[in-house]
């Protein structure tokens, strides 16, 4: 039994060391159409890192061939592939500039914004990389509106905007949870006033996210809030402030899980409102 398990070992080192002195050998020729071949089928068997680094030295000899545009595609892909999508998005940009009427120009756009998709961060951290994805999605689509992948490219899309409505929720809830800690709401700016200008601004710039009803309940929260904390004053207007508001939420949410707590805020609202029925 342990003969067998040495014998197997060993042949593996030698399939090993073999493939390895293969693959260098391919890295000191000099025949740049035989390691593009090599490269290809690399890519083909998932080898994709050994396979970048061949593309990688046969793209500049080979610009300007029949093979010149592939080998940069190939190159992309094989980034793409190792999860490299840093490098992939870059490749992919880089051949879309260099070859604008080529055969594959319509695939590269397409992976140059699969790749920065596959870099955005999670909703909590900076979405700058959200943003840069769409806006590559955005331009495959208005280059090629009746592509093939139009679809795939508009559900990225839409999965990227759902990044962005949570980062955005998540700023909203974030002011009104720390509420007056960070200021005096009786003396100009607050928290509250934050939360309520986000969670606005996220109505008007994303109409039918699914936040949308969780988006107007932190406002009529946060209106009620910054009422309640005003000089007296100020109670009175900003009382109406917050009953408007569940006048407009009421309209737009008759069936809305957060119902009872609006209704809640209203009651507490109206006494402060002289003119306010009853």
């Amino acid at each position: 039994m342990k003969k067998a398990t040495l014998y197997f070992l060993a042949c593996a080192l030698v399939l090993s060391f073999s493939a390895c002195s293969n693959y260098n050998e391919v890295m000191r020729t000099n025949d740049y159409d035989y390691k593009y071949e090599v490269a290809k089928q690399y890519l083909a068997e998932g080898q994709s890192n050994r396979a970048a680094t061949l593309f990688q030295e046969v793209i500049a000899m080979l610009k300007g061939t029949d093979k010149g545009e592939e080998s940069l595609f190939l190159l992309g892909m094989s980034h793409y592939q190792a999860q490299n999508y840093d490098a992939a998005a870059s490749v992919f940009r880089k051949f879309y500039e260099t070859y604008p009427k080529g055969y594959l120009v319509e695939e590269a756009r397409f992976y140059a914004g699969k790749a920065l998709y596959e870099c955005t961060p999670e909703p909590k951290l900076d979405q700058s990389a959200t943003y840069e994805a769409i806006s590559e999605f955005q331009g495959f689509l208005d280059a090629y509106p009746e592509s093939k992948l139009r679809e795939s490219a508009q559900q990225m899309i839409f999965a990227l905007q759902d990044k962005l409505v949570e980062k955005e929720y998540m700023s909203a809830k974030l002011y009104y949870d720390l509420g007056s800690y960070f200021g005096n709401c009786t003396n100009g700016g607050s928290n509250y006033q934050a939360c309520i200008v986000t969670a606005e601004n996220a109505l008007k710039d994303y109409p039918f996210s699914n936040r949308r009803e969780d988006f107007a309940i932190l406002v009529l929260r946060a209106k009620f809030e910054l009422a309640r904390q005003s000089v007296e004053e100020k109670k009175e207007e900003r009382y109406h402030n917050a009953i408007d508001e569940y006048y407009g939420f009421t309209n737009e949410y008759p069936e809305s899980k957060y119902m009872g707590e609006a209704q809640k805020l209203f009651e507490q609202a109206s006494p402060y409102v002289n003119d306010e029925e009853e």
